[in-house]
C-alpha cells in the first residue's frame, strides 16, 4: 500500500493538470487541450520509466514518481516501469560518454530494489490500481532480427539524428549504435504498454521529450489512424545553486535506501534546504495542499529564522520515505543533539546515524582529558577548548563541562562506544572508542 496520504479524487479528472501546473511540473505536452479532454472523459492509463542506473532511487526520482501518484489520486491508473531491458543499454541523454555496461545479475538486483521502493508510493488496489512492469518481459523474448524488422522499420534515421538527445551526443564526440538504439527500445515500451494496458500517456523528465515523442510516432504508425496518445514532460529542476534537486552539498545523491542515506541524514538535508528553494521542494516533493504550502511560503518570507517550511518538508518527506516511526526517531535524535535532550535515550543505530556526518576522532585504550578530545574532534586549539569550558560553552553528552582537567568516565560512553562533545549551540563532534 502507498505511504502517500489519502486524498479525495477531483470531480474533474483533468484537474490534476491544474495541480501539476501550480506545482511547476508541466514543461511540454503534445496537445494540452486534447490531454485535458481525455483526462476529463474518464480514467486514463499513464506510465513513467525508471532505469536501474544505481542501487537505489534518489530524492530527485520522486518528482516523476510522485507525479504518477498525483494522477492516481485524480482517478487515473499509473504504471511504474522498471527498465530491466533499457538498463542494459543506458540512455545517452545528457551524457558526454557511454555508460559502463552492467551484467545481467547487477541489472536484475537493481530492478528488484527500485521496484520495492516504487511500491511504497502507489496504491495497488481499487479502480485505479497501479501496475509495476519490467520492459525485460517483452524485450528479452525478441530476437535482434525480429526487433529490427518489427520496430526498426518504423524509424527514420534522419528524424532520429534530428532529436536533441542524439544530436547533442554526436556534437560531443560520438554515439555508439548501442546507445543509438535506446530510443527504439523506449518507444517500443510505450507501444507495448499501449497494447497491454491501453496506456495513452507517457510522462518523464524534459530531457526525455525526443524519446517520448518517438514512442507516440511508433504507436500511430503500427496501430494506424489518429490514436489519442499523449506526452507530458516535467521540468529538470535545479536549486538556487544550480544543483539538481536531491543533490547533497557534497554533490552526491540523497538516496531513498536507508543504507545509502540514513533517515537522519535525509531529515537534516531537508531541514537545511535554502529559503529560496524550500517552496519549490514543498510543491514537488510533498502532497501538502496548496493553501498550506502558500501559508508556509508566507512564513518563510516573514520569519525565515523559524524554518517552518523546512520542518514541514522534512517531516512530510521523511515520513513518506521511511515511515512515521523512523520520523519520530530522527526527530528525537535531532532534538537530543541540538536541543539538549537525553542522548542516553537514543538507540545505538539512531545515535550512530545522527553522528555519521559530525566531525570525529577515535581513541584506543585510555582516553585523554576531555579538553584534548574536544580540541581534536572539533579541530580547534587546546586553548580554545579550555576557554570554552571556562566560559560554560562546552558540553559532554549535553551536560555542561566545568572541569578543564576532567577525564571521560566509563559511564560517559554512550552504548559503550560514543562520547558526544559540543561547543556552543551547533558545533557537535563525536569521539568513538575502538577495541
Amino acid at each position: 500500500m502507498s505511504t502517500a496520504p489519502p486524498a479525495p479524487a477531483p470531480a474533474d479528472g483533468a484537474a490534476v493538470l491544474d495541480d501539476l501546473a501550480w506545482r511547476g511540473l508541466v514543461a511540454q505536452t503534445t496537445d494540452l487541450d486534447a490531454l485535458r479532454r481525455d483526462l476529463a472523459a474518464g480514467p486514463l492509463t499513464l506510465y513513467c520509466g525508471f532505469d536501474p542506473t544505481a542501487d537505489s532511487l534518489h530524492v530527485g526520482s520522486l518528482v516523476p514518481l510522485f507525479a504518477l501518484r498525483r494522477f492516481q489520486l485524480a482517478g487515473h491508473r499509473p504504471i511504474a516501469l522498471a527498465g530491466g531491458a533499457t538498463g542494459f543499454i543506458g540512455d545517452p541523454t545528457g551524457r558526454s560518454a557511454e555508460r559502463v555496461m552492467m551484467t545481467a545479475e547487477v541489472v536484475a538486483q537493481r530492478v528488484e530494489r527500485i521496484r520495492r521502493q516504487m511500491e511504497r508510493f502507489l496504491d495497488f488496489e481499487g479502480p485505479a490500481a497501479a501496475v509495476l512492469a519490467d520492459n525485460l518481459e517483452w524485450t528479452a523474448p525478441m530476437s535482434a532480427i525480429e526487433f529490427l524488422r518489427d520496430v526498426g522499420q518504423h524509424f527514420s534515421i534522419n528524424q532520429m539524428l534530428a532529436k536533441e538527445s542524439v544530436s547533442a551526443r554526436l556534437e560531443a564526440g560520438g554515439l555508439t549504435f548501442t546507445e543509438f538504439s535506446y530510443m527504439l527500445l523506449q518507444s517500443y515500451d510505450y507501444l507495448e504498454l499501449h497494447r497491454r494496458f491501453g496506456c495513452r500517456l507517457q510522462i518523464g523528465g524534459n530531457d526525455q521529450w525526443g524519446n517520448i515523442t518517438a514512442g507516440l510516432d511508433l504507436i500511430r504508425r503500427v496501430q494506424g489512424g489518429d490514436r489519442s496518445v499523449h506526452a507530458l514532460t516535467l521540468p529538470l529542476v535545479t536549486d538556487s545553486s544550480g544543483a539538481k534537486i536531491g543533490k547533497s552539498t557534497g554533490g552526491g545523491n540523497v538516496w531513498l535506501d536507508p543504507a545509502l542515506t540514513s533517515p537522519y541524514a535525509l531529515y537534516q538535508y531537508l531541514l537545511n534546504v535554502d529559503d529560496r528553494d524550500v517552496g519549490t521542494y514543498l510543491r514537488l516533493l510533498t502532497f501538502l495542499p496548496r493553501e498550506q504550502v502558500e501559508e508556509l511560503d508566507s512564513l518563510t518570507a516573514e520569519r525565515p529564522q523559524a524554518r517552518a517550511a523546512q520542518r514541514a518538508l522534512a517531516e512530510s518527506l521523511t515520513s513518506l520515505i521511511h515511515g512515521e516511526d523512523e520520523l519520530v526517531r530522527v526527530q528525537a535524535a535531532s532534538a537530543a543533539l541540538f536541543g539538549g535532550g537525553a542522548l542516553e535515550e537514543l538507540d545505538a543505530a539512531t545515535l550512530a546515524a545522527a553522528l555519521a556526518e559530525a566531525p570525529s576522532t577515535t581513541v584506543r585504550g585510555e582516553a585523554p582529558p576531555l579538553v584534548d578530545l574536544l580540541s581534536a574532534a572539533l579541530g580547534v586549539s587546546r586553548s580554545e577548548a579550555r576557554r570554552a569550558v571556562r566560559d560554560g560553552g562546552a558540553y559532554l553528552n549535553n551536560r555542561r563541562l566545568t572541569d578543564e582537567a576532567a577525564l571521560p568516565q566509563q559511564g560517559d560512553w554512550l552504548h559503550g562506544r560514543f562520547l558526544v562533545l559540543r561547543r556552543g549551540k551547533r558545533a557537535v563532534a563525536v569521539v568513538e572508542r575502538e577495541g
